[in-house]
């Protein structure tokens, strides 16, 4: 193929004959109707990338520009040349046979047959959907090998199109991008990974097709560059080819379509368990030690993706614990040091006492990690990841800090609202609303409430709205983490509602605020998450409020208006003994006028049938009132079914699963209540004034750097206790333990943060270290365990 650098346009040369054009436009027209047939359009199968089965072949174009070889036979009238026969021609379809059975003696002639006839391997006819002969044979390797490979090369190097030809990408939509470079690295094929790259294989070419992305159906999403497939496959020496190479090096900064970089690319490909955690966090940390090698002024963690995650974030966000426990406590030495995020201070036999960089991690900052963790409702090991050092000591910190006073200081507020709400409530007026002011002490004081009612209520209603905005829950949010925050909003509307009512002179007013006054004390259940006690017993009600008695009532409620209305249906209104036609007006408590007798309701009211059926199922109910109607067998038939399947199934059937919810989450909602207090701790921290949050924040400026190395960052403190690692030299901050440095300071700090100076053996732990250093206290390890 001919191509002209001046006008911009590129001719193929054809040597077929007329014949032959005839009968691969039949065959064209025949694989036209096939793929018709499969309903793929004009887009190529969407099958394996290859197959041992026929393949549909991508023919010629008939608008791509052509060089017709023969045209001067055909101007002069001479007969055209028939005797070369496919056999002794180079078709695409001979080709991929060859480098599929890995035979080079089916390619000999090949390269004279190509300078003949003025072809590349890289010409548009010899390739379908994009794919070479180069892909294909690299598809088919046996015990890593396929001779065909450098035969090919070698063709295409000597006919001077090396660089379009190892560098040609499939175009179908399903594999689009993907080059030979690609397939030898899934091959795991070092050798032609090297060859390709130095005949000038792109290693920043972007595997882009709909199998490399994520979609309904397989895929396999690596980060779609080839440095990425390396690293998603566990494949070490391979990216450090590709990463330092003499040719060109892969640059790990550098993102795919949806900006994620190779570390965003092994996030995604994490999946916990502890073999996969194990080669993803090896990988992981030699990109980054590679990376600072070559380029030590890039932050390669630091990149965010199109959605603005780091790869610590987005491990949080996508629940991969393994690999974000790794991150949080990586500790590298010598001169990969300034990589660590977790830095040992001080040691003395088993206690350590470590320093973690608090960069993305405090709430302080806007979309930190906590953060993610406690609004991302779908992630479903959250409970565990909080739990992760420093993250649990952290949440502590900051609940003894700020966030434990201001919630008590807010239950106090709260029950002042509750006294002051009851009190109106009971003190309700007669007659009319609006009701005037009477000008008395009494009156003040009764008007002073309403006003401080309805300041609270709007508090909590606008309260409701701004948590809604900045969390954008979902319907899963809303029935776990926004809980309490909907029955505070519910309340909130109920009191306005009743307020808007009042004011309109409404006696329907009255239902509302006995409502929310209800409402407002089982509200007051939140503010057991101060306790823990109280909070996981408060946490085992939810659930079984959220799961077992909402199915249950669901249930109940089709049962029970079922039978209601065939209740109703089936009696009829006995005749009447009495004149009264109070209960014919649909008036179940009328009052009664002189000498009028009093009768009771009948099951032929729908309200009453319902009442009495609820009755039944609590085993309450009386059947006095059905001597005087008729069909009472079928009356008897509905009511023992009813009886039976309510009564006996339904209560039965729910007491067991409250019994099954309640052992299922008794393991669970110690977790589940530190997330709800680590949720309360946020919304209290988010409310908190500029200024007042910056006093209050956690952790302290460090210096961790060594000699003229400037290195300083915000560290959150963690003592702990380690038994399997007393024996072993770490590098240290500082040589004396205690924190020497601290001796001089204040002593009203919080107990990380005291001077441990003078402190027993016990007084160097916070309260999980102590735990876990009784727990192997009288167990010291022999002497073959260490």
């Amino acid at each position: 193929m001919k191509k002209s650098e001046m006008f911009g346009f590129s001719l193929e040369t054809d040597d077929r004959t007329e014949t032959e054009k005839l009968r691969d436009k039949a065959d064209s027209a025949k694989r036209t109707g096939l793929v018709s047939a499969l309903g793929l359009g004009q887009e190529a199968p969407m099958a394996p990338m290859d197959t041992d089965h026929q393949e549909i072949i991508d023919k010629t174009k008939p608008d791509r520009p052509q060089f017709n070889l023969n045209f001067d036979r055909a101007i002069r009238g001479i007969e055209q040349d028939n005797r070369e026969t496919d056999r002794e021609k180079f078709i695409i379809e001979r080709l991929f046979d060859a480098v599929a059975t890995r035979d080079c003696t089916k390619l000999e002639g090949l390269q004279d047959y190509l300078h003949k006839n003025m072809k590349r391997l890289s010409d548009p006819s010899y390739q379908s959907y994009g794919k070479t002969t180069l892909m294909k044979a690299l598809l088919h390797l046996r015990d890593g090998k396929n001779e065909t490979v450098e035969l090919l090369i070698e063709i295409s190097e000597r006919l001077g199109d090396i660089k379009e030809f190892v560098n040609a990408a499939y175009t179908s939509s399903y594999y689009k991008g993907q080059t030979a470079l690609h397939i030898a690295i899934e091959r795991r094929s070092l050798s032609y990974v090297k060859l390709l790259v130095s005949k000038g294989a792109d290693v920043h070419a972007k595997a882009c097709g709909k199998f490399f992305q994520p979609h309904d159906g397989p895929y396999f999403y690596f980060g779609e560059l080839p440095l990425s497939l390396a690293a998603c496959t566990n494949q070490a020496d391979i990216v450090d080819f590709l990463m330092e190479n003499e040719f060109q090096q892969a640059e790990a900064k550098l993102g795919d379509s949806q900006g994620n970089t190779v570390l965003h690319a092994l996030v995604v490909v994490a999946d916990n368990s502890q073999e996969n955690t194990d080669f993803i966090t090896n990988i992981y940390d030699r990109i980054l030690k590679t990376t600072d090698r070559l380029y030590p002024n890039l932050k390669l963690e630091d990149i965010e993706n199109k959605r603005g995650l780091t790869p610590l974030k987005m491990a949080a966000k996508t629940g991969k614990i393994g690999l974000f426990s790794h991150i949080l406590k990586r500790e590298f030495q010598d001169s990969h040091k300034h990589l660590s995020r977790k830095f040992t201070e001080w040691v003395f036999g088993p206690v350590h006492c470590s320093l973690y960089d608090l960069a993305s991690l405090d709430s302080y900052e806007d979309a930190s990690v906590i953060e993610i963790l406690i609004c991302g409702s779908k992630i479903p090991n959250r409970h565990k990841m909080l739990e992760t050092e420093p993250l649990t000591q952290l949440l502590d910190e900051k609940w003894k800090k700020f966030a434990g006073p201001l919630f008590f200081l807010n239950f106090l507020f709260y029950l002042l609202y509750l006294i002051i709400f009851t009190i109106v409530g009971y003190s309700k007026k007669e007659g009319e609303p609006p009701f005037p002011l009477e000008h008395n002490i009494a009156g003040y004081l009764y008007v002073s409430g309403q006003l401080l009612l309805l300041f609270a209520n709007i508090y909590f209603f606008l309260v409701g709205i701004r948590d809604m905005c900045r969390k954008r829950p979902k319907l899963q949010t809303l029935l776990t983490d926004g809980y309490y925050e909907i029955l505070f909003f519910m309340q909130g509307c109920l009191f306005l509602t009743s307020a808007g009512l009042y004011v309109w002179g409404r006696q329907e007013y009255l239902g509302f605020m006995v409502l929310c006054l209800a409402l407002s004390w089982v509200n007051l259940l939140y503010y057991s998450r101060g306790d823990r006690h109280m909070g996981i017993y408060s946490v085992m009600i939810q659930k079984m409020i959220l799961s077992d008695i909402l199915r249950f009532l669901f249930v109940y409620v089709v049962f029970l208006f079922g039978f209601s209305a065939a209740v109703v249906s089936l009696l009829k209104e006995p005749p009447v003994k009495n004149k009264t036609h109070n209960i014919s007006k649909g008036r179940l408590f009328a009052p009664l006028d002189p000498g009028e007798e009093c009768v009771k309701p009948s099951f032929t009211n729908i309200s009453y049938t319902t009442l009495q059926l609820f009755k039944f199922t609590i085993g309450m109910g009386d059947m006095e009132f059905t001597q005087d109607y008729h069909y009472k067998e079928v009356f008897y038939m509905l009511l023992i079914a009813y009886i039976i399947l309510t009564y006996i199934l339904l209560l039965n059937m729910l007491i067991a699963l409250m019994n099954r919810t309640v052992e299922k989450i008794k393991l669970q909602s110690s977790s589940i209540w530190k997330l709800q207090r680590a949720i309360t701790i946020l919304d209290m921290e988010k409310r908190l004034p500029g200024f007042i949050r910056k006093r209050l924040r956690c952790g302290e400026e460090k210096k961790l750097g060594t000699g003229l190395e400037e290195d300083r960052r915000r560290c959150f403190r963690v003592e702990e206790v380690n038994w399997n690692k007393w024996n072993i030299n770490l590098a240290k901050i500082n040589e004396d333990p205690g924190c020497w440095d601290r001796l001089h300071q204040p002593a009203s700090g919080t107990p990380a943060h005291r001077p441990n100076r003078g402190r027993s053996w016990r007084g160097l732990f916070s309260d999980s270290s102590r735990q876990r250093y009784q727990s192997t206290e009288m167990n010291p390890l022999s002497s073959s365990q260490v």
